[in-house]
């Protein structure tokens, strides 16, 4: 999908078994087993352009929530709950959404 070609197929497609169950994503291990947690700057401001869809320069809960289809077209999306921690995680200045600096924090 999206992250084709930017990431190992085989990175994603694990990554992606493992939150396969409802209420088992954690942003930080995704993060960890796709390959996305560093410090690279260039490598979250390109994750950050393809998960703000609309382009408005925020991730918003609606986004978010369709975060894992990023990855492989056919994944689940999260639920309420995760969603909403994923967001509450990232969220520093508590606007209900996801600003480039909040991400690139959230990806260390």
């Amino acid at each position: 999908m999206a992250f084709s070609g930017l990431l190992r197929e085989e990175d994603i497609t694990a990554a992606l078994q493992a939150c396969q169950a409802a209420g088992s994503f954690d942003h930080k291990a995704f993060f960890a087993q796709v390959g996305l947690a560093s410090d690279s700057a260039v490598a979250a401001e390109k994750a950050f352009r393809i998960l703000d869809r609309d382009q408005s320069g925020f991730i918003e809960e609606e986004e978010l929530k369709l975060f894992l289809q990023n990855f492989k077209a056919d994944a689940r999306v999260l639920t309420d709950a995760e969603t909403k921690a994923f967001l509450a995680a990232a969220d520093l200045d508590s606007d209900g959404k996801i600003g480039a600096q909040e991400f690139r924090s959230l990806m260390k």
